[in-house]
């Protein structure tokens, strides 16, 4: 049989070797947008870089903790953003989870209720009541007697506005001098005892000192 002679590879093809930089020089060159441009362009370094640059200080709610506290000697401590001012024109802590005792009842009933037991407890000296009512009632008791304190009209027209009985008001201003003089707070103790039978409510003793 004759032999097919071979076929012999294209010299033209041979010749020629495929390299990508010969690809892309072929290829038409394409025009890219600004905002392509600004898209390619993104890097990390450049992100932080942008964040890193101080914020404005009339719109300071996006930027981090560490601008915040770099801002001008108007806003430059991050303390400022945590006051309000309230219509008296003072300056008072926001009030960012202070849970307001509920005690089970609308807030007319409610300080009904602290209104008399606070008057019992300036006027019995001791009395029983269930620990979150004791608790609640602490700081009304505390404050009467830091108006008792004062001494002056208004003060005593205030606790006049509050407790029931006017017998005990005069009562408390009269002797609070001689009996908490020398104390700057915690007029107050609470004692824990035995469960209420039947609900099994906690229970407290809440007294004078």
């Amino acid at each position: 049989m004759a032999a097919f002679p071979s076929a012999s590879p294209s010299p033209a093809i041979s010749a020629s070797t495929w390299r990508m930089a010969s690809l892309r020089a072929a290829l038409p060159t394409l025009r890219t947008s600004h905002a392509g441009r600004l898209r390619s362009s993104f890097s990390p370094a450049a992100a932080a870089t942008a964040a890193s640059v101080g914020c404005l200080g009339s719109f300071s709610g996006l930027a981090p903790v560490s601008n915040l506290l770099s801002l001008g000697a108007e806003n430059s401590s991050l303390e400022h953003r945590l006051f309000s001012v309230d219509a008296r024109g003072r300056i008072v802590a926001m009030r960012h989870g202070r849970r307001v005792p509920k005690l089970n009842r609308p807030p007319d009933q409610r300080k009904a209720l602290l209104r008399g037991l606070t008057t019992q407890l300036l006027k019995h000296g001791r009395i029983k009541t269930t620990k979150p009512r004791a608790k609640a009632m602490r700081k009304y008791v505390e404050k009467m007697i830091t108006l008792a304190k004062d001494g002056s009209l208004h003060k005593r027209r205030q606790a006049l506005a509050f407790i029931y009985e006017k017998h005990i008001v005069h009562a408390l201003f009269a002797e609070v001098a001689d009996r908490y003089g020398d104390r700057e707070g915690g007029y107050t103790r609470i004692i824990p005892t035995f469960p209420r039978r039947g609900d099994n409510a906690p229970m407290a003793y809440i007294e004078l000192v």
